[in-house]
C-alpha cells in the first residue's frame, strides 16, 4: 500500500481557514487507482482521507463517466482506467486522462 504523507494544503484570507488542494477528490480516487488498480477502495479512502462511502459515489461517477472500469475478479475488484478518455473540463478537455495521470504518478 502506498505510504500517506501530510498534504501539502493552502489556506487564504478569504476562504477563513478552509484548505484546499489543487486537484478534487475525484482525480485522488483515480490516481490511486491507477497506481494500483487492485487496491481496495477502504484503502483508496484513507489515502484521500475521505470515506469509503464518498470513494463509491466516486468510483460510480467515474465508471457512468467511461473514465474507468470495475471488474470482479472473486470477492475484489480491479479497476481499468480509459487513459484516452479526455478530461472532463472545457479548459483541459484536450488532454488525456492518461497524461494527467502519467505525470502525478
Amino acid at each position: 500500500m502506498m505510504e500517506m504523507r501530510q498534504k501539502n494544503t493552502f489556506k487564504s484570507p478569504q476562504t477563513q481557514g478552509h484548505e484546499w488542494t489543487f486537484l478534487s477528490n475525484h482525480s485522488h480516487v483515480l490516481l490511486c487507482l491507477f497506481r494500483d488498480p487492485d487496491m481496495r477502495l477502504r484503502d483508496v479512502a484513507q489515502l484521500v482521507n475521505i470515506t469509503e462511502r464518498a470513494v463509491q459515489g466516486i468510483v460510480l461517477d467515474l465508471e457512468e463517466a467511461g473514465v474507468l472500469r470495475r471488474i470482479k475478479q472473486g470477492r475484489r475488484n480491479r479497476y481499468e482506467i480509459y487513459v484516452d478518455r479526455s478530461l472532463r473540463h472545457p479548459l483541459e478537455e484536450h488532454i488525456p486522462v492518461g497524461r494527467l495521470l502519467e505525470l502525478l504518478k
